[in-house]
């Protein structure tokens, strides 16, 4: 080597040496400290928030949004066109194959026409035909045979194949053309000790308490269930009593099937047709409790009652395809790493799907938009998923992980640059706690991280090595072997009132809960966009095994509006 290379060489190392060292000083610049930019975020999110803006179009104007329905297609456009107008990048909607049509009710109106006239209130259930125009007839009762559980008298367990059959006979000929009512109506009970709408600290403080053994917190729904009793010898199985019920009905000529809502005050939960064909049902609705008691009871008079319905219906054939929301603000030196917040775009179709999932898409793409207004760069890319296909079984975001990142035991390129994702889905209360898939140090990171909002209610952290599938979409990333992040949340209405019924509208939003939620969240996603390390999983060795039960996610399609970031 001659001394001109040499110093060639010698030059050229510096200036490496001296961009390195500006870009070390860029990104220290760049970043202003923890207390100054959760003071900046507190601001915008309390003073310029677009929350409710965000919630009133997902839920006025687009809602309700089911799954592979023309509504949900139109909120996703909608958001991608949001996200970019904020300044994000690679706003794109990415395709996954639902695999079934989808659907969407019209218009419907029932009455009851004899003895008395009054309007009834109910709600279609998903993936059932229309009647055929409009649709008079008598109701009639159809009571399944049931016999008390030896166990406890007050539990009813199934019929065998012989004595279903034998009943069928005896009511078939009274079916065709009728208005049938399926089941006696649900006794509900005065509460006269309701739940209360917020978690007191202290019941917070235990439950995230690093030290206590424990269970990562439960969604409002999630409540513990007696066990069953016994089984009796040849009694049917629940799905093929409702298998046996629906070919029956449709056998037989029924002209509507009426569900009991079985809910207090008027709530109605209307989900779908298990096979999602709507030639294996006759059309169905879920009238309210107090309608159906009251047809019910006077049928038991003996005093006829004539129905009257209109119910329209219609199939999306290109609803089996189904979209993720994506939207991105991309980072600087760490870019290649990713961190992930996000929520469920998709709603049941009973009401406009405010609390169910409209708010936790609307704060997580108010969080990055609190980030992008405030002009921070982040060290790595922030990206906002807005998922479909939870209700139907997290098949959205199930889909994204197994096409992006893969699974501990099968990982994708992008496996080890997965940071975190944080998941939001119980309702309008403030977020209070946060439950990650990791070890305690990766909890005792995001408890330091949301220790400065301890002025909105936020109480902790708490680690879970469970792969259970279940809940909501951060368990799809739990399930992969990577850090979901679960937010606790007060229930406020959501498990008594809101959650999945025709009350979860736009009225039910708390505003202050939903901006202060924003807040935390995006502080959160930016302290780990900014870290040096990305959270810590859990050792090899420690990586529990999938549940048994763990099925492949589906395989998503590919979409010619999709971005390969």
């Amino acid at each position: 080597m001659n001394k001109r290379t040499t110093l060639k060489t010698v030059v050229v190392l510096i200036l490496m040496q001296a961009f390195a060292l500006q870009t070390v000083i860029f990104a220290q610049q760049a970043a202003p400290a923890a207390s100054d930019i959760n003071a900046q975020i507190r601001k915008e999110a309390m003073e310029n928030s677009q929350i409710m803006r965000t919630i009133h179009q997902l839920t006025d104007v687009y809602g309700p949004r089911l799954t592979g329905s023309p509504n949900h297609k139109a909120a996703a456009d909608w958001a991608v066109k949001q996200m970019t107008g904020w300044g994000m990048e690679n706003a794109h909607l990415e395709a996954w194959d639902f695999g079934h049509p989808g659907w969407v009710n019209e218009r419907a109106s029932g009455f009851i026409t004899a003895p008395m006239q009054d309007s009834l209130v109910f709600e279609v259930l998903a993936w059932t035909p229309s009647t055929k125009g409009t649709v008079k007839g008598e109701a009639v009762q159809m009571t399944i045979p049931t016999r008390p559980s030896a166990e406890n008298p007050n539990f009813q367990l199934p019929p065998t194949q012989d004595e279903l059959t034998a009943y069928f006979n005896s009511i078939k000929a009274n079916v065709r053309g009728k208005m049938v009512l399926v089941g006696r109506p649900q006794v509900i009970p005065v509460n006269f000790e309701p739940l209360t709408k917020r978690i007191d600290d202290a019941t917070l403080t235990r439950r995230f308490d690093p030290n206590a053994a424990q269970t990562p917190p439960q969604r409002p729904q999630q409540q513990a269930r007696p066990a069953p009793p016994t089984p009796r010898a040849g009694q049917l199985t629940g799905a093929q009593l409702a298998e046996q019920v629906d070919q029956f009905l449709l056998d037989n000529g029924a002209a509507v099937r009426i569900n009991d809502a079985g809910r207090e005050h008027g709530q109605i939960r209307a989900f779908n047709n298990r096979s999602f064909d709507v030639n294996k049902v006759v059309p169905t609705v879920v009238l309210r409790n107090e309608d159906y008691g009251r047809i019910w009871r006077t049928l038991s008079d003996n005093t006829p009652v004539s129905l009257e319905f209109d119910i329209r219906n219609r199939t999306i054939a290109e609803g089996t395809t189904s979209y993720n929301t994506i939207g991105e603000i991309v980072g600087t030196d760490k870019k290649d790493e990713v961190i992930m917040l996000g929520g469920h775009l998709d709603s049941w179709h009973a009401a406009t799907g405010a609390t169910d999932n409209a708010v936790g898409c609307a704060i997580m793409m108010e969080a990055a938009r609190i980030l992008k207004t405030l002009g921070v760069k982040p060290r790595r890319t922030v990206r906002v998923a807005l998922w479909s296909g939870e209700e139907q079984g997290l098949l959205g975001s199930q889909a994204y992980v197994a096409k992006h990142f893969g699974s501990f035991e099968t990982p994708t390129a992008n496996y080890e640059k997965f940071g975190g994702y944080f998941n939001i889905d119980s309702g309008t209360g403030r977020a209070r706690g946060l439950s990650v898939f990791g070890t305690p140090e990766t909890a005792t990171i995001l408890r330091e991280i949301a220790a400065p909002f301890a002025d909105y209610g936020v109480v902790g952290a708490i680690a879970t090595k469970s792969r259970g599938l279940g809940g909501s979409d951060h368990t799809s990333f739990n399930q992969a072997g990577l850090p979901g992040i679960g937010v606790q949340q007060d229930p406020i209405e959501y498990g008594t009132h809101t959650w999945h019924t025709n009350l979860d509208t736009y009225e039910r939003i708390v505003e202050d809960d939903v901006k202060k939620s924003a807040a935390v969240i995006a502080s959160a996603v930016y302290a780990l966009a900014m870290r040096d390390q990305l959270l810590p999983r859990v050792p090899k060795a420690e990586m529990p095994a999938l549940p048994a039960d763990a099925a492949p996610a589906p395989t998503p399609s590919p979409s010619p509006r999709r971005n390969n970031r």
